[in-house]
């Protein structure tokens, strides 16, 4: 078995040079899709169960799911809860078999997103497993507007919650389908300068791919959140699997066709911050 928690593959890539993707998932087909990748490019992977998955699939079966693909892995599988609003979500996730919660406070004020990440974090850890933390908000392509992290507001959520790993908003953004605009280095720079703690990019479909290789390697992110681009892989070869026949009805059979599309576009997403030899 290869379940993984969150600190036990970032402090690896904070202290080697790379970074590990977490691929928002929404269901089994992808998944499996990329536990492949990964073993295919012997790496780790961490499966993020976000939001949207979660509207249509219970906590408890996303768990089974994860630890199903994680105990028949050949590489470190991270079962992460992404963007859990509520302390009973977390708690619910955490009593499930999830081996990596985040914390989502980074639309309330500081203290508050202090004092709540602080008490997941010490719950998630009694259970032995990690918690992630956002500072700053990280906002949406044609929606909510982002707001920057302040490194000195970094380095005081970084000591006083205990988390294993956060995100922070430096210019990236949620859900983007185009081409993105470039991080914000020099304020990832300063954030590094005050905390030691591994740093996240939520939104990492919209890094150009360049600037991801070369984060990766050289700075303190040591996770790059990637599902847009996946999600993208995955309508464009299901549109072909249903235009190439268009009589076929079976779902498992069109859904098939999308595999293997959906693996080459993971495996090209955990490679850009692979460790390089």
């Amino acid at each position: 078995m290869t379940i993984a928690t969150l600190a036990e593959v970032l402090q690896p890539a904070l202290s080697k040079g790379h970074a590990v993707a977490g691929l928002v998932t929404l269901g089994w087909e992808d998944m499996c899709a990329y536990v492949a990748a990964a073993e295919a490019e012997q790496a780790p992977v961490i499966l993020q169960a976000g939001p949207s998955c979660r509207a249509h699939t219970p906590l408890p079966v996303l768990a089974a799911m994860f630890r199903h693909l994680a105990e028949n892995a050949s590489v470190p599988v991270v079962a992460h809860l992404d963007h859990g609003y509520s302390q009973e979500e977390c708690r619910i996730a955490i009593d499930c078999g999830f081996t990596s919660v985040m914390y989502d406070g980074s639309r309330k004020p500081l203290e508050q997103n202090i004092e709540e990440t602080g008490i997941i974090a010490e719950m998630a850890h009694k259970a032995g497993i990690s918690c992630e933390g956002e500072i700053g908000f990280v906002g949406y392509a044609n929606g909510e507007q982002s707001s920057g992290t302040i490194p000195e507001e970094a380095a005081l959520f970084a000591s006083r919650t205990g988390i294993d790993a956060m995100a922070i908003s430096v210019g990236n953004v949620h859900l983007q389908t185009g081409k993105g605009s470039m991080l914000d280095e020099n304020r990832i720079r300063q954030i590094e300068a005050v905390s030691t703690v591994p740093l996240v990019i939520h939104g990492g479909s919209g890094v150009p791919i360049e600037q991801r290789k070369r984060l990766a390697r050289t700075s303190h992110i040591c996770k790059f959140n990637i599902g847009t681009e996946l999600r993208m892989a995955f309508g464009q070869a299901l549109r072909e699997a249903v235009d190439r026949d268009r009589s076929r009805f079976d779902r498992v059979e069109i859904l098939r066709e999308t595999y293997d599309p959906v693996m080459q576009a993971a495996r090209r997403a955990i490679a850009s911050m692979a460790h390089e030899a």
